[in-house]
């Protein structure tokens, strides 16, 4: 089957398939039909990430409850105890209906109403959110499911890669385009990569919450679209390069975050340093001066190009962003001697103030 025949069995028509705006000037769909030998991608093949990101949320869900949650345990990751609020309906249901933090004028109101000090609603709120901040093991199991999924998929994406010319010459990964073979393990490695974010994005409404919460929703959904349109327009090669870049921090991210939550300080801000160095090198040096120079500068431009050029133009702002975050970090710890509280860090508030509480009620 032809691309415009799959595309409209697909429910979309073929004038938003047309070669003028996926391919180059002066090449069709009808260059890239699959031989014997010769296999292109197919935007079929995309519609594999929607049973492979259930099967990863099912493999993640296994794997926190089975793997993570055992070793963060025997490695000393445990929950504070936290003290429960008392219950109180009137209380409970501004908390639910109006908000978690009610402003002086309405603790006044509530203390009338429910017959309490100022301080003791004060304290029944602090409580009360506490018991919705998400739990030690919780976050440990989360950055251990991450950290192993992003090794593993930097370290494949590497073995697959690394004996490929167009890696290490740019110029080489434009040749012939678009007629370029799709290689059956790249296509496979671009399925996980997608079904792997499309995964993330299901499971954010039940995922630790950070500060950077709207600029990771920006970033998932522009590394879905990059996924999806790079493969249709059969931009593998260069679509390679740019994961394996973004790939190359997040591992070490994640375990930094898994030492913080064992309490292992110094380890943690170690790696923390390193994760810093492979950050910024490979998203504010090596991504931008090089790989997507020679995109904006050696690829023709047609329309897709320049939607796939916008959401890259999108990535480099949050990497931007990110870098400022991670710096601010990175001075206070060696140039105060302090570690602030992650900027990207959820809304959890402090353990002391819960300890402070739980001294009190006892």
């Amino acid at each position: 089957l032809s691309v415009p025949t799959i595309l409209t069995r697909m429910g979309l028509s073929e004038e938003f398939w047309h070669h003028k705006y996926w391919l180059p000037p002066g090449t069709t769909w009808e260059d890239m039909k699959d031989s014997a030998d010769i296999r292109y991608p197919k935007p079929q093949d995309l519609l594999f990430c929607i049973p492979g990101a259930l099967l990863l949320i099912i493999v993640r869900c296994i794997f926190e409850r089975t793997i993570a949650l055992p070793l963060g345990r025997r490695l000393g990751v445990s929950d504070k105890l936290r003290p429960k609020p008392q219950p109180n309906a009137t209380l409970e249901g501004f908390y639910n209906l109006l908000g978690r933090n009610p402003k002086e004028v309405a603790l006044i109101s509530l203390a009338k109403q429910s017959n309490l000090p100022v301080k003791k609603v004060e304290t029944w709120f602090r409580h009360r959110r506490a018991q919705d901040h998400p739990r030690l093991t919780k976050k440990f199991c989360e950055a251990s499911w991450r950290f192993t999924f992003y090794f593993t998929s930097f370290f494949s994406g590497l073995a697959l890669l690394y004996d490929k010319p167009w890696v290490w010459d740019h110029t080489v990964c434009w040749l012939s385009f678009p007629q370029q073979p799709l290689l059956p393990a790249l296509g496979w490695f671009y399925l996980l990569e997608l079904s792997f974010y499309c995964s993330l994005v299901a499971t954010l409404p039940f995922d630790v919450k950070r500060k950077d919460f709207k600029e990771q929703i920006i970033h998932h959904i522009a590394t879905i679209t990059l996924i999806f349109v790079s493969y249709c327009a059969n931009l593998i090669r260069f679509g390679m390069i740019v994961m394996l870049i973004h790939d190359a921090s997040d591992y070490i991210l994640e375990l930094a975050k898994m030492l913080h939550y064992m309490k292992l300080k110094w380890v943690c801000e170690a790696v923390f340093i390193v994760f810093t160095v492979v950050f910024i090198s490979s998203r504010l040096v090596i991504f931008p001066l090089i790989t997507y120079y020679y995109f904006v500068t050696k690829f023709q431009m047609f329309l897709i190009s320049c939607l796939i050029n916008a959401f890259l133009m999108i990535l480099q702002l949050l990497h931007i962003f990110w870098s400022y975050l991670i710096l601010q970090m990175v001075f206070s710890i060696t140039l105060h001697g302090e570690k602030r509280k992650d900027a990207r860090s959820d809304t959890e508030e402090s353990d002391r103030s819960e300890t402070e509480d739980l001294a009190k009620n006892k």
